[in-house]
């Protein structure tokens, strides 16, 4: 009897253990998720959790599969909380994995690209559109955020992520004038941004924009109007950026704060969310006296230092555009001021293709 006694509680402690170790094999098992799946894992208590993941499938069906999980939850690493999150879980993740994802995973990110050289407004419309992001927007001042991708978290609201675009602009501005190139005709990073908005919207070809940058910059100099297309067009669209239609010539002629082929200097403002690169463009101009450049037509600009040199390039793309009929021809960017065409009053070949030229 005595002996029996003693044996029973080591029985029991067997049996106990043998219970655990079958645990611990259980919670190493593959799971039932058939493929990687994303899941918003809710806040609350750890049954509910369970019953979440049984309902996505990450863990099996059943009491048993519940109870399993709540007992590991309480034996390790009780006590990294539970994260209410989405997360990632890969296909047969077991019960073990879950929970280390649970408590130490990160979270989905999501991505978001704002590319350079919109408006204001049209970078509002993608934030307004990411259907992971929570909340209200206001649309933001021009040329205040930053072109980039942008990771974020599901229920992030759209301010928020707003406000780290605007601070990288902030901070890109920052840096960018510190090492500005010395002597440029530009009195603050307000200025540079400016500049940098007209560079990104005259040019995409990434090799051209010092060289667009270096004729504006030198064309300041000179006190010349700047004379930039996209400008007009930010100025007739309202804000906008695009037209619906061909510049005109009677465009170039309509008074407003950023119409460069009337204004004598810079507008009142940026026309558009400028990239690095353009930043970095206006702060590090190509060494270049070119004071005009004009479409070639092949997708790229000729540059000229004198006028002459320039109309000779301008000869050129009227006649490539003459065996292209279908093609919209283009008004002669970075010309004289159009002295003899009156306001209002027509005038030939007076059409333009809008957008990056």
């Amino acid at each position: 009897m005595r002996r029996l006694l003693v044996l029973i509680p080591v029985l029991f402690l067997l049996l106990v253990a043998g219970a655990g170790a079958g645990a611990v094999l259980m919670a190493r098992q593959a799971g039932p998720l058939p493929e990687t799946t994303s899941l918003v894992v809710p806040h609350g208590r750890t049954d509910g959790v369970a019953r979440a993941l049984q309902r996505h499938g990450v863990l099996a069906d059943g009491t048993m599969s519940r109870l399993l999980f709540r007992a590991l939850v309480a034996s390790y690493d009780r006590h990294a909380p539970l994260h209410a999150a989405e997360f990632s879980f890969p296909a047969h993740a077991s019960m073990m994995q879950v929970l280390a994802i649970l408590r130490h995973g990160r979270p989905v990110q999501h991505e978001l690209t704002i590319p350079e050289g919109l408006t204001a407004a049209q970078i509002a419309a993608i934030i307004d559109k990411a259907d992971t992001l929570e909340g209200p927007l206001v649309v933001p001042a021009e040329g205040s955020v930053l072109p980039e991708t942008y990771a974020f978290e599901r229920g992030t609201t759209r301010m928020a992520l707003l406000a780290r675009m605007e601070a990288a602009m902030r901070r890109a501005l920052s840096q960018v004038w510190e090492g500005r190139e010395p002597n440029l005709p530009l009195s603050d990073p307000q200025q540079m941004l400016v500049l940098a908005s007209i560079v990104e919207r005259e040019t995409g070809v990434a090799a051209e924009r010092p060289m667009v940058a270096a004729v504006f910059l030198n064309r300041l100099r000179q006190n010349m109007k700047l004379q930039s297309d996209p400008t007009v067009a930010y100025d007739a669209s309202g804000g906008l950026g695009t037209l619906p239609r061909p510049l005109t010539r009677s465009d170039l002629l309509q008074p407003g704060p950023y119409n460069t082929y009337l204004i004598p200097a810079l507008p009142a403002g940026p026309i558009s969310a400028p990239g690095l690169a353009s930043l970095r463009a206006v702060a590090h101009p190509a060494a270049t006296g070119a004071l005009y450049f004009v479409a070639t037509g092949t997708g790229g600009h000729a540059f000229a230092d004198t006028l002459p040199e320039h109309l000779q390039n301008v000869a050129r793309l009227r006649a490539l555009e003459a065996g292209h009929p279908e093609q919209v021809p283009t008004i002669d960017p970075l010309r004289p001021p159009p002295q003899t065409v009156l306001p209002g009053a027509p005038a030939p070949g007076a059409r333009h293709r809008h957008g990056h030229r």
